[in-house]
């Protein structure tokens, strides 16, 4: 675990410089556009839909008002709508943070690392734009379906707190383990890699993972206090990107470092069966084995 631990405090000190914090700006920027638009014009018709469709086809309405009232806050049940429609939501806003510092923030990241701290590390670029896009579309993907499979068993106290991280954990490692050796390994390098350190990587995604649950929190929290919710949403916006960004630094300084020792056990292991084999056995007489 020490390399994990080196990385981390590594990233944590990169994430405090300044070109560093730049680099949330733009994806930040975006994410907020996107979601002011959709959020301006869609946020009422899914409101209505959920209404109409779910909650007065199903009792929902009278249920919704029911236990508030019972619990004594029954001014919740205004807002119960609004708060499940922004967690329906909640995928799609962490896939639209995900995007826009996959395609702005990492390769920035990690021109960064490998010229400040392995600027000998050779670059094969084995990674591509379509393997990253396919890589963070599937992912996502299969993020979202076991999302909402396993939305149930959240109900069960220790599941909902161990879901979200093992989900986080695998979806971080599975997007930035490419992004941070898309550069710099051959195709043969990365896929050995991702397999050698498939549980350290899952590691700092688990961790990363709790760190992304801080954003959720203030965003789906925004939903109960609707007059502050734009400002709390944008807030909980920057800290995706935040938190995306530093995990793009963790994940690059362990890769990276992995990717040189892995090439110099190889250089090393070629160069001693280079050795073996140049040594011609010597016999008693002073000739070799060559010379007979």
């Amino acid at each position: 675990m020490r390399p994990v631990l080196v990385a981390f405090g590594r990233a944590l000190l990169s994430l405090l410089h300044f070109r560093v914090l730049m680099l949330t700006l733009l994806p930040f920027l975006l994410a907020i556009l996107v979601w002011g638009l959709a959020l301006w014009w869609g946020l009422q018709p899914i409101i209505d839909w959920l209404q109409k469709n779910y909650f007065a086809a199903n009792d929902g309405i009278g249920l919704a008002n029911y236990i508030p009232a019972w619990l004594g806050l029954g001014a919740l049940k205004t807002v119960i709508i609004p708060w499940l429609a922004l967690w329906a939501l909640l995928p799609l806003m962490i896939l639209t943070a995900l995007l826009f510092v996959g395609a702005f923030a990492l390769p920035a990241i990690a021109r960064y690392v490998g010229r400040r701290h392995f600027p000998a590390l050779e670059q094969r670029k084995g990674g591509s734009l379509i393997g990253s896009a396919w890589t963070s579309f599937s992912a996502f993907m299969l993020f979202c379906l076991l999302w909402v499979v396993t939305l149930p068993l959240w109900l069960i106290p220790p599941f909902a707190l161990l879901i979200p991280l093992v989900l986080w954990g695998w979806l971080t490692y599975r997007v930035f383990a490419y992004e941070a050796l898309a550069a710099h390994a051959d195709k043969h390098e990365l896929r050995a890699l991702l397999r050698i350190h498939r549980w350290p990587l899952l590691v700092i995604g688990i961790v990363t993972g709790a760190l992304g649950a801080a954003p959720t929190i203030i965003w789906l929290g925004g939903a109960l206090w609707l007059v502050v919710f734009p400002l709390l949403a944008a807030g909980s916006i920057w800290l995706y990107v935040l938190v995306f960004v530093f995990t793009g630094l963790w994940f690059e300084y362990y890769c990276l470092q992995a990717l040189a020792k892995y090439r110099a056990a190889n250089q090393a292991a070629a160069m001693l069966a280079e050795s073996d084999g140049s040594h011609a056995i010597q016999l008693p007489d002073g000739k070799n084995m060559d010379s007979l």
